[in-house]
């Protein structure tokens, strides 16, 4: 899930990630087989499949499992992976604009499932570009605060190596690149003794909307739906939550 900060959206995630566990472990199973596929099995001419090894990992992701995704999608087991991005559009409680990724074997699937959620849980389908020309292809590399570790730190690291901007978004700090400097970036942080927590190509909205607490409500609910579906990989959206916002969905 992303709104214009993942950071804001953290302890929600945490709430829900038990009962999701099995569906996490797939999708980044997916993830990584899809990265080997594209680049190979070859880590250190594949930075995609390092970030979502490491992905993988910090989620608890079994080693085995890891190292046979990345052997079935580089063809090494003899198995086909052939799963296709698909990108959906539309809106949330207080026109909240969602663009919905998808990766996916079954086009037909895929596209009447996401259909359905939408329709169940408040939102509505748009049409193709009447979201996401309000979305650009950024790298997002996250950062955890330390104790030590100020944003000054992390802008001095990352300025020369490509960032094009440094976010304090309260758990962390979230450095935004163009995608081609995301590895120039993650590496600009790694010889700075900074450790990041991921490495992302997300889409990331140009102009935001602030919700209060009704409507936050609302659209975690439906991008809850959307995130317990195997096909959906990832769900963008122009939110922005206020820090009493926040606040409120902490206590809850």
């Amino acid at each position: 899930m992303s709104g214009h900060s993942k950071w804001a959206t953290t302890k929600h995630q945490k709430a829900v990630k038990d009962s999701r566990r099995a569906k996490s472990f797939a999708k980044l199973i997916k993830n990584i087989e899809v990265a080997a596929k594209i680049g190979g099995a070859d880590l250190s001419g594949n930075p995609t499949l390092v970030d979502a090894i490491q992905k993988a990992k910090k989620t608890s992701v079994p080693n085995e499992n890891i190292d046979r995704a990345v052997k079935r999608g580089s063809g090494q087991l003899g198995e086909v992976v052939d799963y296709k991005t698909i990108m959906y559009e539309g809106y949330a409680a207080g026109g909240i604009a969602l663009l919905i990724e998808c990766l996916t074997d079954n086009h037909n699937r895929a596209a009447a499932d996401v259909r359905t959620i939408m329709s169940r849980n408040g939102g509505t389908m748009g049409d193709p570009g009447s979201v996401a020309y309000n979305f650009s292809r950024k790298g997002v590399v996250s950062v955890m605060k330390t104790d030590t570790l100020t944003e000054d730190d992390v802008l001095a690291a990352v300025l020369d190596a490509g960032a094009e901007e440094v976010n304090d978004r309260g758990q962390g700090f979230e450095i935004i690149t163009e995608p081609h400097d995301m590895l120039a970036t993650r590496t600009a942080l790694q010889d700075a003794g900074i450790d990041y927590d991921s490495a992302d190509v997300e889409f990331v909205p140009g102009l935001t909307i602030a919700v209060d607490l009704e409507t936050a409500q609302k659209v975690f609910r439906l991008i809850d739906a959307l995130e317990d579906n195997d096909d959906v990989q990832n769900v963008y959206g122009n939110f922005e939550i206020p820090a009493d916002v926040q606040a409120a969905l902490d206590e809850e």
